[in-house]
């Protein structure tokens, strides 16, 4: 299973821990000869120009790194778009605990005036309600269980999101947040499901200087190679 989004100046993909090493020989053969430095993240430069790098978490020879991201993890998750989330906890990429509501909120409609002002007010209103529900499961789910997180894994709607981390009573939750925003569809325990597994991938910057557009992107994923 991988993913690829955008990201400034190339793109990202999930590569599950255990394909790590296969991953980067297939990506050796098709840019060339690889240079790997290893630190705090890994840069691997290839003959052609290209390179690929990722977060370590800890090890001074590729095959300890290797061995600290296939460690199994304990993650919180959180996944909110308007109007629905999903909350849990994962260890190996499983789910343990979790908490999935949904909450109606009515699109929006072309009327004018103050029939549509009302319908603002009203949709407005039914944001609100969602968004709280949402921040009260993570404080019930997560908070109490934040002293045995790795890290905590976002996904879903960057403005819902927003309104959760301005939560003060979950600041300490989103102070163990990941930079990367999982794109998910609207929240459900399955999604949930899914979203623990992708958490513990690891999440490779691919920067291209000879490929480029959709095919690339496929092709750096590792898939059919």
């Amino acid at each position: 299973m991988s993913r690829v989004r955008p990201v400034p100046g190339g793109r990202a993909v999930e590569v599950e821990p255990e394909r790590l090493e296969g991953w980067i020989g297939r990506f050796a053969d098709r840019h060339g000869a690889v240079d790997v430095q290893i630190g705090e993240s890994v840069v691997i430069t290839a003959a052609d120009g290209a390179t690929a790098t990722f977060r370590t978490r800890g090890g001074t020879r590729m095959e300890e790194v290797i061995e600290n991201l296939t460690e199994p993890r304990r993650i919180g998750l959180i996944l909110v778009r308007l109007g629905g989330h999903s909350i849990g906890v994962a260890y190996g990429g499983k789910v343990e605990v979790s908490a999935t509501d949904r909450k109606q909120v009515h699109g929006r409609i072309r009327a004018g005036g103050w029939s549509q002002q009302r319908f603002a007010r009203r949709r407005e209103g039914q944001a609100r309600v969602a968004l709280q529900a949402a921040a009260d499961d993570v404080f019930r789910v997560l908070v109490p269980r934040l002293a045995q997180l790795d890290s905590v894994v976002l996904g879903g709607d960057w403005q819902a999101l927003d309104v959760l981390r301005n939560d003060r009573r979950l600041t300490s939750v989103f102070s163990k947040a990941e930079d990367r925003v999982l794109d998910v569809p609207e929240p459900r325990r399955a999604v949930l499901d899914e979203a623990a597994e992708r958490a513990r991938c690891v999440e490779i910057v691919i920067q291209d200087t000879r490929a480029t557009g959709s095919d690339a992107g496929r092709m750096d994923t590792g898939e059919g190679a």
